[in-house]
């Protein structure tokens, strides 16, 4: 069974996932662009049982355009965003996929919230799913 490690930038919060994600995306909500500090977010989601949490981490809960509610996990120390849970896929744990550092992580099959990407992005790829 494969398993990835993501951690914030001091390393101090620590999220083991184990198995493959079962979606991997990229948003371009003005929530996410703000969260990640760029034009859009990409994140890989995990079923909660296949994921393990090691570290202190602060939490912040924001209602987003789409009415549902994030809980976004962050760590102290640094500041990074490493896990969030809720929105519309409440089951599942989403993971920066910039917190694995890992050049050949898969890459995204969702592209979402397209109707507020910056012009000069392009998703490509066969298969990527691509969402107003």
């Amino acid at each position: 069974m494969t398993s990835r490690v993501a951690t914030c930038r001091c390393g101090q919060l620590r999220v083991e996932c184990h198995g493959e994600p079962v979606r991997i995306s990229v948003c371009h909500c003005l929530d996410c662009q703000r969260r990640s500090g760029s034009a859009f977010a990409a994140q890989a989601r995990f079923p909660t049982e296949q994921v393990r949490f090691e570290g202190e981490a602060k939490e912040w809960v924001h209602l987003s355009d789409s009415g549902h509610l994030t809980h976004f996990h962050f760590c102290p120390v640094c500041g990074g965003t490493v896990w969030y849970q809720g929105g519309g896929l409440p089951d599942l744990i989403a993971i920066a996929i910039g917190g694995f550092a890992d050049p050949d992580f898969p890459r995204p099959n969702f592209s979402v919230w397209e109707v507020r990407k910056h012009a000069w992005i392009e998703i490509v790829g066969e298969g990527v799913e691509h969402c107003d």
